[in-house]
């Protein structure tokens, strides 16, 4: 088992390191640059600037330049970052005329600060959730989990690919969401308050656990074992949020521009193309001529309510623990298609769970991590990490696909009809790819193959997001243990 868990981590950093040496989210793009420079403007303004104006615009801070908008615990990581950025070479991080810096060198240091936090956090994290799943259902696919997850493209791509530090918010979702399966709820809200106090896109995943802890908690026959486990999660969720957001609670202002600058409603419903229902419907109905951005928010947070309380009812009236999984999902898919400043990369707040259901619907939740990256693809193209991205794709398929997983293989061919389904989409997805790299749009419509994918990833996650409550309801007068149907 050692020798195994040894083989997949020296893949998965193998596998990292090489996207690491392509290129990156802004590079040579000024004035803006991307991605990797918002990330190492946030080490410039931790390092050089007192905590109380981190999200403060001023004469050091112009919020209009990669401004802060992640939670206090990015901006710590940031500082941390930036401790280190500084010691190594402190020109990575003076204040001002470090702007847009892309040398060699303090390109190895930022993408070492990825692969340091996927060695520290995401890889231990997915090895503990992955010995989760197989300890609570007994299904002996531990290693077979665990190679999904170190090896899906989607974060790879975006984290040492685009650059960023999503390893971190989902290694921290995902112990998460070991330590439910585990019955262990104290540790589950606690590293879950860790994570969305990272990431705000965390949210995607609150209903589910909350609908999960209320219920356990209510579930309890004595109004003294309910009453202490409710103030017990209360006071771990509480304490987290008062000492990471401590230096601005001095004043309701401090606190609310922090809160403006994590939900910015100024910005749009959507930015680029994007895989969900908005954007899909503004291209018959154009949104912003009809809709003001608060009207739109309003719109989008209305329809997301409406979209995930179902599924978190039921998982609160049928608490279970595949239940919770497949909750998750949904919530998480209806999310990215509903809700409000929706960004390309929050699919992967969807994958995530969707691993988790891997051992009962194989088939499924492998096309979906098929979908999800081709979802990307307009992202990664002007990253230039299209070649990057078609290996470690057809590099995933391989490997599932291999006779090592023939028992999956065997599960993911016994239903000829949804085996045919995939392999229709499979080549629809490969033909748009084609198309899009090969064929110049026009100058009337420039932004063609953009707007394909992302109607057509659209319409992929819906039909996912229908696919799960189909799921879950027939699941609804079953007895939910170790087996899903």
């Amino acid at each position: 088992m050692l020798s195994e868990l040894a083989a997949t981590a020296l893949l998965a950093l193998s596998l990292r390191s090489i996207i690491s040496l392509n290129a990156y989210s802004g590079y040579n793009k000024p004035p803006m640059f991307g991605d990797y420079e918002a990330q190492r403007h946030w080490q410039e303004v931790t390092v050089n600037l007192d905590v109380k104006e981190w999200y403060t615009n001023g004469t050091h801070n112009d919020l209009q330049y990669w401004g802060l908008d992640y939670p206090p615990l990015t901006a710590y990581h940031s500082y941390l970052v930036g401790l280190a950025a500084k010691s190594h070479n402190a020109s990575f991080v003076e204040l001002h005329s470090s702007r847009g810096v892309e040398s060699r060198e303090h390109k190895s240091f930022m993408r070492l600060t990825v692969l340091v936090a996927d060695v520290l956090i995401y890889l231990p994290a997915i090895w503990i959730l992955s010995a989760a799943i197989d300890r609570t259902f007994q299904s002996n696919i531990k290693q077979v989990l665990l190679l999904l997850l170190a090896l899906y493209p989607g974060q790879v791509l975006i984290d040492n690919g685009h650059f960023q530090y999503n390893n971190i918010s989902l290694g921290l979702a995902a112990i998460a969401i070991a330590a439910i399966l585990c019955d262990k709820n104290f540790l589950a809200a606690f590293m879950f308050t860790l994570a969305l106090n990272y990431k705000q896109m965390e949210l995607y995943h609150a209903l589910p656990f909350f609908s999960y802890l209320l219920g356990t908690t209510l579930s309890h026959k004595s109004f003294k074992s309910f009453a202490t486990q409710l103030t017990a999660i209360a006071t771990i969720v509480l304490t987290v949020f008062a000492i990471l957001w401590l230096p601005w609670l001095h004043s309701i202002d401090a606190a609310s521009q922090v809160l403006h600058r994590l939900f910015p409603l100024g910005r749009g419903v959507f930015e680029d193309k994007v895989a969900n229902v908005w954007c899909s419907i503004n291209v018959i109905f154009k949104l912003k001529k009809y809709f003001l951005n608060h009207q739109m928010a309003l719109i989008c947070l209305g329809t997301t309510l409406i979209t995930v309380l179902p599924t978190n009812i039921i998982l609160f009236w049928r608490r279970s623990k595949p239940m919770f999984l497949l909750t998750l999902f949904n919530t998480s898919a209806a999310f990215f298609l509903f809700s409000f400043q929706v960004h390309e990369k929050t699919i992967l707040l969807v994958a995530l769970p969707a691993i988790c259901l891997f051992q009962w619907w194989p088939s499924e939740m492998l096309w979906f991590l098929e979908v999800s990256v081709f979802s990307m693809i307009p992202l990664l193209r002007r990253d230039h990490l299209l070649v990057p991205s078609a290996a470690a794709t057809v590099l995933f398929h391989i490997v599932f696909k291999s006779d090592y997983f023939k028992d999956n293989k065997e599960q993911i061919l016994e239903n000829k009809l949804l085996n045919m389904t995939i392999i229709i989409s499979e080549i629809l997805m490969i033909f748009i790819v084609i198309g899009f790299i090969a064929i110049k749009p026009s100058a009337r419509y420039p932004d063609i193959w953009p707007l394909i994918i992302s109607v057509v990833s659209c319409a992929h996650i819906f039909l996912f997001l229908v696919w799960g409550y189909v799921k879950q309801i027939m699941q609804c007068n079953r007895k939910l243990n170790d087996k899903v149907e």
